[in-house]
């Protein structure tokens, strides 16, 4: 049976008193949420904190998706339930919605949290690259204050970012871009299971020509998740069939896929290559104001 090392429990009512847990106990405690990537971890003992610090009761005020003038603020302890439920989320940054439908399954889109996610840093996590593709700014507070950080700082490698371990991640922010939508891919194994690989893409579109182009993907060794290279063919071209193909083409090379248990290098980057292709038609037709299933 997998029982994980001993560990003291503390249980943080705002996020002041999580903070100040944080810094009593140091660099060998953990905050919980939801709790499915930690506890699995813990039970393998690839990860033993010495004390972890329960901050569901934080729900209450970090818990939301709501409209700031040109943004969307979400919370960091919101559920994925309740970003897969949101009307904001399915009308301003549709890739979110999709990614969501296809992150584990309901039990854990019930509990698991979008600060979680993204402060385990996996680098299979759905919505690292959506929130790449996204050009989101995270915020995170801690005993020296707070602080914006942009998405393409956040993760500094494989389960690591640049929260510090007195510090905690209080809310995502994204711009709504006039003219702008978004769309999401994925392929795995079974259903729930993580990404063979993944890609999403935000297009921003003025009459027919692209203005702003950012991609996403996961779990293909995509340095901060994204592909500039593609990217970078895409602006200031009018969108077509051919093009979406050549930035799909340009993604699936940019990327550092490695063979494993999931599938070999060559067929991850055909599927990267397929993927950000599909993401990128159905973004475009989204922002050009066309249907896009």
């Amino acid at each position: 049976m997998q029982v994980p090392a001993p560990v003291e429990y503390e249980r943080a009512l705002s996020v002041e008193e999580a903070i100040a847990l944080l810094v009593k106990h140091g660099s060998e405690s953990r905050l919980i949420a939801g709790g499915h990537s930690l506890l699995p971890m813990m039970k393998l003992r690839l990860a033993r904190p010495e004390v972890v610090i329960d901050i569901n009761p934080l729900a209450g005020a970090l818990s939301y998706v709501r409209r700031e003038g040109d943004e969307l603020a979400i919370g960091a302890m919101t559920r994925h339930a309740d970003l897969l439920a949101s009307a904001l989320v399915s009308e301003h940054a549709p890739i979110i919605a999709e990614a969501e439908r296809v992150i584990a399954d309901p039990v854990v889109r019930n509990r698991g949290t979008v600060g979680g996610s993204l402060c385990q840093a996996d680098p299979a996590e759905d919505l690292s690259a959506v929130f790449a593709a996204l050009g989101a700014t995270v915020r995170i507070r801690g005993p020296r204050g707070e602080r914006s950080v942009d998405i393409d700082s956040f993760h500094t490698g494989p389960y690591t970012t640049v929260v510090e371990p007195d510090e905690i991640l209080t809310e995502v922010r994204v711009r709504i871009h006039p003219g702008a939508s978004s769309a999401y891919e994925k392929v795995e194994r079974r259903v729930g299971d993580w990404a063979i690989a993944a890609a999403g893409a935000m297009l921003q579109v003025s009459g027919a020509a692209i203005t702003s182009a950012r991609i996403g993907l996961a779990a293909v060794g995509a340095e901060a998740f994204r592909a500039p290279r593609a990217e970078a063919l895409l602006s200031g071209k009018e969108g077509s069939p051919e093009l979406f193909a050549a930035a799909g083409a340009e993604a699936g090379r940019e990327c550092n896929p490695h063979s494993d248990q999931r599938g070999p290098e060559d067929y991850k980057r055909h599927l990267v290559s397929v993927l950000t292709e599909r993401a990128l038609s159905r973004a475009y037709a989204r922002a050009s104001g066309g249907a896009a299933r």
